[in-house]
């Protein structure tokens, strides 16, 4: 199976992405686009994200080989819908959604009979929108595809050939597998930061100016991730809400045993966790999934 024709319907950080990249590697691909706001589409249209971006979700599909739907979780059932009438018999569904489980049910009742192969690239920004894709974002990273029992073995071969194409390292996993380490490696991390950053901004001893002007490196760093688009992440919260509230539960059992560490003077136990999580981060870097320059890489003009 061979994929000529993509339709991306979405067209903010990843779809704009996907769009630039298939562009920037001369892939031989076709693209066209949909979005629901006027003016995404306008400056989708005005940066060339897509060859052809249409005004209605039906029409940007028709003949597609691929479509990614690049929307919130939450409306993944809703954008298929909008699209149904559209789409090519042979057509590969999949998307770009940070849980799973709750994207293919969705799309299973929205689409019934078609080839749905659900994905995620494990890569993004917190900016959002048409303005923030670039070309490079999938390059060495992750794409999880989570194929359902019985997928078509060719259209398997297809997706996982286009996200290598773009960049990308394709891992197959089990979708519910998926959502409990996405839980543990992204859902958590963002709530606690989201957690951290509201905590700081409510403090009546502290005021805002204060918390802003002496933001320190791990502070600026969760205020970056608290930053990330909000409708993303309260539909990833409320679609992942098992795996989450899994987490969650062990991640407040670790915070107790580190409060009583803390309250009993327990050294021994703060250094040994301490050492635990820096040989992680080290492990991170030489699976290139960090940069090891001093401050992530950016420039201290940054």
């Amino acid at each position: 199976m061979t994929i000529s024709r993509v339709a991306i319907i979405g067209l903010g950080l990843l779809g704009g992405s996907i769009g630039l990249a298939i562009k920037a590697r001369g892939l031989d691909i076709a693209t066209t686009g949909y979005d629901r706001d006027p003016a995404v589409r306008a400056k989708a249209a005005e940066r060339g994200l897509v060859g052809q971006v249409y005004g209605t979700a039906a029409e940007a599909v028709t003949d597609a080989d691929l479509v990614i739907l690049c929307v919130p979780v939450g409306a993944m059932g809703a954008a298929a819908h909008e699209l149904a009438l559209g789409l090519a018999p042979h057509a590969i569904i999949s998307d770009v959604g940070s849980s799973k489980e709750a994207v293919a049910e969705a799309l299973a009742a929205a689409l019934p009979g078609a080839c749905i192969i659900p994905a995620h690239p494990v890569a993004g920004t917190e900016q959002s929108g048409p303005e923030a894709g670039f070309a490079t974002l999938f390059s060495g990273r992750w794409c999880i595809i989570t194929p359902p029992d019985g997928v078509d073995p060719a259209a398997l071969a297809a997706l996982s050939d286009f996200w290598t194409q773009l960049g990308s390292k394709v891992e197959l996993m089990d979708a519910a597998h998926h959502d409990l380490v996405l839980a543990v490696t992204s859902h958590i991390p963002h709530l606690i930061a989201y957690t951290i950053v509201g905590t700081a901004s409510d403090l009546e001893d502290v005021t805002q100016s204060e918390v802003i002007k002496y933001s320190a490196g791990g502070f600026r760093d969760f205020t970056r991730i608290a930053a990330s688009d909000p409708v993303m992440w309260r539909d990833v919260f409320l679609t992942n809400k098992g795996a989450v509230l899994e987490m969650l539960g062990r991640f407040s059992e670790d915070l107790t045993a580190l409060q009583r560490a803390i309250r009993s003077g327990d050294g021994d136990t703060l250094f040994d966790l301490f050492t635990r999580t820096r040989a992680i981060r080290r492990q991170v870097i030489e699976q290139g999934q960090d940069d090891e320059r001093p401050d992530f890489g950016r420039g201290h003009g940054e």
